[in-house]
């Protein structure tokens, strides 16, 4: 019945960025650091419905400068359309400091003096892109001003001739209206006749309203909810969606009750409110996916009420809505936990399934190793140079593999110039983070793992190489364990992802099913790398191993990003054999090898037996045969 609808839903209003303070209980006046986020209440529920499925596009503006393309990337990368984002060349992009003080205090301050979503005109609204959506949703703060309202209006006329449902969510805040101090942005409610006559003026326009009850306050001009509710009963016949907090939501259609109750009452989840800001968007993005789903009120307040229970209980606003498949589990199986951010296997559902990028097929160049080469020179400044040097020859390689998915591994000891001659570069990039042979496992960059860490570009993946035997005694299993859960929490915590590499450890003979007895200690305790970077299997074990490996995956942690082979120095055939084995099994993504390739020229180049262009030449060469191998 839609064939002719490409779009579920159309968003139009604010995009901007939210710098959300990381301390809790301070005063934005004492905040020491800020994380950044997207923003802007219908940015945010574009995000929501897309995680859950749909498909939606945003109306907006943003400024030429670096806040405004990390809004289009963001918004890219979690799959909303952004062609009909503009970017305004007299304009900057809208901006929002917050924190969280407690359960009731939530400071906000807006920076958007004549910022760029406020510039949004008619000619904004596409015709051909609102006949192509199924729903237009339109936001009260864009009918704060003669030029966005002209625009909202436009949206709505086009939406009902193309027979797309009117949405409209009331976004009341008095300082985006004028009627609070301009660091306000906290109080949610001051009455005024201007902003009610204003959005009662729109409300035969609708056919769903969406709002706090503060919000049907100010748009039916008194603080009592039911008769709020009457007065715009008579003004339009479009559904009131009434939220209620903890209390979940209302629905009412047709003749409006003596008591809220009277309507139909769905009630929310009981978990603690740990962050209010951003709720009302999840809910909104929860809601309009479970009607276009065509759910029923019932249904489709449920699932809104879910997100936004996933959003007061973290950090954040859009990057704490629910994915679909986290949703599904949370509505299937419910939470023992009060607080829902301490539930481990929903936090851990949530990181795997919300993730931006999809990687396969990585053929990674590893010149991360850091002994190996200091026994070859023991100047870091030439060490440095060469590392450089395998830089510059990956970079020209992608240019003669445009298509190929090609990465590097790559140490901030001895390769920090060649880790930034790589940024930017499309590339999938990882850095390792343990020390150099270390058994028990130890890390590098200072006593302050977290710290240390949190300077890493998020697109920079941690590797962390692990010596490891099941044989080998309690003590070092748990001075290893206690390491990798020190890892696996400071990068959940700066938003990394993490490859673990298993190399059994040297002095104890191993088997087919070493690394994967292992790997069954890691993920027993409670830990789920992002990637694994595991020896290629022995050709007579291969079937059994890769069988083993995939059981063992599917059962702890099914959205794992796969396992790359590494290549332990071994001849270029057998790799290529080991790799020609290996790429068909779904859960192998590619490689990451380095010595195979770069050590003769390593050892020739640091001779001064090879100069820099044959050096890239040999590896050059190697490499395009790995690639040509796997893409068979």
């Amino acid at each position: 019945p839609h064939a002719s609808k490409t779009i579920d839903a159309v968003m139009i209003g604010r995009a901007g960025v939210d710098l959300y303070g990381d301390q809790i209980g301070d005063r934005l006046e004492d905040m020491g650091s800020f994380s950044k986020y997207i923003g802007g209440s219908p940015t945010n529920t574009a995000i929501g419905a897309a995680r859950l499925g749909l498909k939606t596009a945003l109306i907006s503006r943003v400024g030429p400068d670096a806040m405004g393309r990390f809004i289009c990337e963001e918004l890219g990368r979690e799959g909303v359309k952004v062609d009909h984002v503009r970017i305004d060349h007299e304009r900057i992009t809208a901006l929002a400091v917050l924190g969280i003080r407690d359960q009731e205090q939530f400071p906000l301050v807006f920076f958007r003096e004549n910022c760029a979503d406020m510039a949004i005109c008619e000619a904004d609204i596409c015709e051909d892109l609102i006949a192509s959506a199924r729903a237009v949703v339109t936001s009260g703060t864009h009918f704060s001003t003669k030029k966005t309202k002209a625009a909202s209006l436009r949206a709505l006329k086009l939406a009902a001739a193309h027979g797309a449902q009117r949405w409209i969510d009331l976004d009341y805040r008095p300082v985006l209206w004028g009627l609070a101090d301009k660091g306000d942005g906290e109080t949610r409610f001051i009455a005024s006749t201007n902003v009610t006559a204003h959005l009662q003026e729109i409300m035969p326009d609708v056919d769903v309203v969406v709002g706090t009850q503060e919000e049907i306050h100010i748009a039916g001009g008194s603080t009592d909810t039911i008769a709020c509710l009457k007065t715009l009963r008579t003004l339009t016949p479009a559904t009131f969606v009434v939220k209620l907090g903890a209390m979940g939501c209302a629905v009412f259609e047709g003749a409006i009750p003596d008591a809220i109750e009277g309507g139909l009452v769905i009630e929310g989840f009981p978990i603690e409110v740990f962050n209010v800001l951003g709720a009302g968007d999840a809910f909104m993005g929860g809601l309009i996916t479970g009607v276009l789903e065509g759910r029923g009120w019932a249904g489709a307040c449920k699932i809104a009420n879910a997100c936004g229970a996933f959003a007061v209980s973290r950090h954040a606003c859009a990057p704490s809505y629910p994915s679909r498949i986290e949703l599904d589990a949370f509505l299937t199986q419910g939470s023992a936990h009060f607080r829902l951010r301490e539930d481990r296997a929903l936090e851990q559902l949530h990181w795997s399934t919300t993730r931006q990028k999809t990687w396969e097929n990585v053929l990674a160049f590893a010149f991360d190793h850091r002994s190996q080469f200091e026994v070859l020179c023991d100047d870091p400044i030439r060490i440095g140079q060469f590392k450089q040097l395998c830089a510059q020859t990956l970079i020209e390689t992608q240019a003669r593999h445009p298509t190929a998915r090609l990465g590097a591994l790559c140490d901030w000891r001895l390769g920090q110039g060649a880790l930034f001659k790589l940024m930017d570069q499309g590339l999938w990039l990882a850095s390792p983070v343990e020390w150099p042979g270390s058994h028990p496992l130890t890390f590098e960059g200072g006593p302050c793992l977290s710290s240390f860490l949190r300077q890493w570009p998020r697109a920079l993946t941690v590797k962390c190489l692990i010596y490891a035997h099941p044989h080998e005694g309690e003590d070092m299993w748990a001075a290893q364990l206690a390491k990798l859960k020190e890892l696996a929490h400071a990068c959940r915590t700066w938003r990394l992802e993490l490859l673990l590499e298993i190399i059994p450890t040297p002095d104890l003979p191993h088997t087919a099913m070493t690394v994967h007895d292992c790997m069954a200690r890691i993920y027993g305790a409670g830990l789920a790398p992002d990637w694994w970077k595991l020896p290629a299997p022995l050709a007579a074990d291969s079937a059994q191993t890769w069988a083993a490996w995939q059981q063992l995956i599917n059962t702890h942690d099914p959205y794992c990003r796969g396992i790359l082979i590494l290549g332990l120095e071994a001849p270029l055939p057998e790799l290529i054999t080991a790799l020609d084995q290996s790429r068909a099994q779904p859960l192998c993504q590619g490689f990451a090898v380095g010595r195979t390739i770069f050590g003769h020229a390593a050892e020739a180049w640091f001779a001064g037996r090879m100069d820099a262009s044959a050096a890239k030449a040999s590896m050059m060469g190697k490499y395009e045969e790995m690639i040509s191998a796997w893409q068979g």
